[in-house]
């Protein structure tokens, strides 16, 4: 919502600025098809070519991802914890041997089945199971087991950012791409040096909207699509770092109780529980 008030506000005071200053739009809305062609048709083909196929159309989801924010909501977090909370304390109980058949076949699990959210996101799951299945095969060192689970969150996340670094670098480009269309109106304007002045000023006004929009979509659109994008990523990213924190905490001999906690404070405020909205979701886990 605020970034459909955002794009509304920036076409407001831009162009709202521009009629009151006494400009018209008419030579603007006259060229700007002609012009967007070229600006825009460039540079989603510099897109095209700068990435893999799968980072362009990753790119265009994340146009509706910057609008709609982060997929992880408030339960999904203390879902998440509440999931944690359940196989640390299985592995503290009955031992890594029970939880084999758990992280081998998490899809038949009936651990895994109770948090459907968490179990359709693939990275997250295999996140767990990897991790567990460390354990399991005794590596014990929570120093090594948190190393190797921070070269994983580096690498998931890097690819993650591909589209939002794709819309920066689109963003980078676009001002001098509408030099390019402005220089193509100049040229066309020279052609015509012998028309009238009144029929140059219009041709060159053309020209320069190019420019314009070039500048205008950089700085007012795309780049803060980018940075937007870049932010909800980073705020999904938090979610893996949860994983994380609360099973070295295990490996360090804390409690399920405890390394849950620990885990919480990774939480974003906005979604974080309390202690006592986590301690009564864990509560209402059926003991294992």
């Amino acid at each position: 919502m605020f970034q459909i008030i955002g794009i509304l506000v920036v076409f407001g005071m831009v162009f709202g600025g521009f009629i009151l200053a006494g400009g018209q739009l008419a030579p603007i809305l006259h060229s700007a098809p002609y012009e967007m062609m070229m600006i825009g048709g460039a540079a989603v083909g510099a897109l095209l070519i700068s990435s893999k196929g799968k980072t362009a159309l990753a790119t265009a989801a994340g146009l509706i991802k910057m609008t709609t924010g982060s997929k992880w909501k408030k339960q999904d977090y203390s879902d998440l914890l509440a999931l944690l909370f359940t196989l640390t304390k299985t592995m503290k109980m009955k031992g890594v041997i029970a939880l084999e058949t758990h992280i081998e076949n998490p899809q038949e699990s009936t651990i895994f089945s109770e948090y459907p959210r968490i179990l359709k996101d693939h990275f997250a799951t295999d996140f767990i199971c990897d991790t567990l299945r460390m354990m399991t095969m005794n590596l014990e060192d929570p120093h090594q087991v948190e190393d190797a689970m921070e070269k994983q969150l580096e690498k998931h996340h890097h690819e993650a950012l591909e589209p939002a670094h794709a819309l920066q670098h689109m963003a980078d480009a676009l001002p001098a791409l509408g030099i390019v269309a402005a220089v193509l109106g100049i040229v066309k304007t020279m052609g015509s040096i012998t028309a009238p002045p009144e029929y140059l000023g219009r041709m060159i006004g053309s020209a320069l909207v190019g420019t314009f929009l070039g500048v205008f979509l950089a700085y007012g659109l795309v780049g803060p699509f980018g940075a937007r994008l870049q932010s909800v990523i980073d705020e999904e990213a938090t979610f893996y770092k949860i994983i994380q924190a609360v099973l070295v905490a295990h490996l360090h001999g804390n409690a399920a109780q405890i390394s849950v906690e620990l885990g919480r404070g990774v939480v974003p405020t906005a979604a974080q529980p309390s202690f006592a909205e986590l301690e009564e979701a864990l509560s209402n886990i059926e003991a294992v």
